[in-house]
């Protein structure tokens, strides 16, 4: 999932990045509103988290605009304003949810996990493909109940790919969503991390479940067992 996350105190958007990119999210960082409204603009992102307290743009008013321009994508805000009418303000802006500072990583995930679900309501919580699970709020990838250890970008891959089934990406189109555009290697990197899932799927016992669409790019094999 990619998250752009608008927040001007370096040491709380390094700590808020870290965790999230631990969790297999592409995390995009801008210091102050106007940066974060140019990034929206430019690129589509599956969560906004916003700080109020913003330079440029505030908090507020970044989400009043990007709902004005009919922007669907969920909205959290961060602040360290906890009365009752300044949680009202950021909800009538156009926030989905609102999150007081100090707080916790593990309630602020499960918070985000919510959010997520809401958007996703028609997919399973748990992606399923043949004897494949893969378990979004936990991270475990298991192949007939053994567990796959898998690296962050080989996981994202494959969460994507369950995610978007029969669908073709171009190496392209994969670095663009599972990696952060100030990092972004080159497509043969794309390549290479398709191979390491590959193998360690077949070390499993698991068929390929990724198919080679020559000339166009990658996408999910049909699942054994459909017709």
């Amino acid at each position: 999932m990619r998250i752009l996350l608008v927040e001007d105190d370096e040491r709380i958007a390094d700590a808020l990045a870290e965790d999230l990119s631990d969790q297999n999210h592409v995390v995009e960082v801008a210091q102050d509103g106007q940066a974060g409204w140019e990034f929206a603009e430019a690129y589509d992102f599956d969560l906004m988290l916003l700080d109020v307290m913003l330079p440029r743009l505030n908090g507020i008013q970044l989400c009043q605009k990007l709902r004005a321009s009919g922007y669907s994508t969920p909205i959290l805000m961060l602040t360290a304003r906890d009365t009752v009418a300044d949680r009202v303000v950021g909800l009538d802006a156009g926030a989905d949810d609102y999150v007081v500072k100090p707080f916790h990583l593990p309630e602020l995930s499960a918070r985000i996990r919510a959010l997520m679900r809401r958007g996703e309501s028609t997919l399973p919580p748990i992606l399923i493909w043949g004897d494949l699970h893969l378990n979004p709020s936990t991270c475990e990838v298991t192949y007939k109940a053994q567990e796959l250890s898998l690296s962050p970008k080989e996981y994202g891959l494959l969460e994507f790919f369950l995610r978007h089934q029969r669908r073709v990406f171009s190496r392209g189109q994969l670095l663009e969503q599972l990696w952060g555009f100030e990092d972004m290697p080159e497509e043969a990197t794309v390549k290479a991390h398709i191979r390491g899932l590959r193998k360690k799927l077949k070390q499993a016992g698991a068929p390929d479940l990724i198919e080679t669409v020559y000339g166009l790019g990658y996408r999910l094999q049909e699942s054994p067992g459909s017709t």
